[in-house]
């Protein structure tokens, strides 16, 4: 291993291998240590929204066929209603396993000639050294990518934020033949189920809410149609369980150290935007090394995130809301080109702008549903 190096990655999670295969595209000399051995796994939607492809190939990555899954659109379920939207002009997102993704990207950054460093853990920073177990590597650049508890935003001195209240998320994966292509999001009285196809024979579910102690198999009770469909059927995971919410960061650099993914702020899972920001954020920080302005990087930063925390308040006003959740899906389902637009804002196809018509049609919908 090096002594040196330009740009040092701690964490090699999706995020880290992003921003080390970005860096590396621009010619820097690139190392990413992690404490784990991969591939690694985590509680996540496993989601590609549409509007996250773009950056994903750009970073050179590809996935066969075979170990990905398309989604044409997004369906809402809630006591025995449904509302259904396709993403517009044809768009198409992807689903495919955390592990899967994990290895694909390996092989992406090994290609490159990115020096990954697992079961190394980093103990500290120091201006521009990185302390590991036994020897130190200086760096030009530090980007912290070590998820939402990141020990590098609180070495960097970055760690304030706002933050709304905490939801807890498990997820496990079926071993069945999708039944559809939609991402479907069930609406209980207390929580959120959530059920995408990962391959042509796999299912992962995923259930949130504000109570740590509630799991995915209880949970079912208050999703009858999604507790049918998987009675008998075989798991081919654990439960793995993880924390969600939307997290702000005031600032996601100071000096040499720069933040991205989870550790530079959260959203909501229900968004499924987690990893495409991430992929978004990556190339953006690649430019701005290169350039030297992480001002440019702290703007498009926050940028990148307004309409994932948006769209992540506005779906959680239908939580613990049952007849709220009810009359909209019937507003949805008697005006479904509401739903469609809010579908094409959730995405980037649609301007914000259009918000305002759209909200004053829901809520006569809502009055008159």
């Amino acid at each position: 291993m090096r002594d040196s190096t330009d740009v040092f990655v701690i964490g090699g999670g999706p995020a880290g291998l992003a921003a080390a295969i970005a860096a590396r595209q621009q010619g820097f000399r690139v190392i990413a240590a992690d404490g784990a051995k991969p591939p690694i796994d985590k509680a996540c939607g496993e989601v590609l929204m549409p509007d996250a492809i773009a950056a994903f190939e750009s970073l050179g990555l590809a996935v066969p066929a075979a170990d990905t899954s398309i989604l044409s659109g997004v369906r809402f379920l809630s006591s025995g209603l449904s509302a259904d939207a396709a993403f517009p002009s044809g768009r198409c997102g992807l689903s495919i396993r955390r592990t899967a993704l994990h290895r694909f990207m390996i092989e992406r950054a090994t290609a490159l000639g990115i020096d990954l460093l697992w079961q190394t853990a980093v103990t500290g920073i120091t201006g521009g050294e990185i302390q590991l177990r036994g020897r130190k590597v200086r760096a030009r650049w530090i980007v912290g990518a070590d998820g939402a508890n990141s020990r590098v935003r609180r070495w960097a001195h970055l760690d304030s934020y706002s933050r709304t209240g905490l939801r807890y998320a498990f997820r496990r994966h079926y071993r069945m033949r999708p039944w559809t292509d939609r991402m479907e999001i069930y609406w209980g009285k207390h929580s959120q189920g959530y059920a995408t196809a990962v391959s042509s024979d796999e299912v992962c579910v995923a259930v949130a809410s504000h109570d740590p102690e509630l799991r995915l198999e209880e949970s079912l009770f208050a999703f009858p149609e999604l507790g049918a469909r998987l009675r008998g059927v075989e798991t081919s995971s654990a439960e793995r369980g993880s924390v969600t919410a939307n997290r702000k960061l005031h600032r996601v650099w100071r000096g040499n150290v720069v933040l991205i993914g989870d550790a530079s702020g959260t959203v909501d899972a229900i968004t499924g935007e987690g990893l495409g920001l991430s992929f978004s954020q990556a190339v953006v920080l690649a430019d701005c090394l290169r350039s030297g302005n992480l001002d440019e990087y702290q703007a498009v930063h926050r940028r990148l995130a307004q309409r994932p925390l948006l769209m992540a308040r506005m779906m959680l006003t239908l939580d613990g809301r049952p007849r709220f959740q009810q009359r909209t899906l019937q507003a949805f389902r008697k005006y479904p080109e509401v739903f469609r637009r809010l579908l094409a804002l959730h995405i980037g196809s649609l301007s914000p702008f259009h918000l305002a018509l759209d909200g004053f049609t829901l809520g006569w919908g809502l009055l008159t549903a």
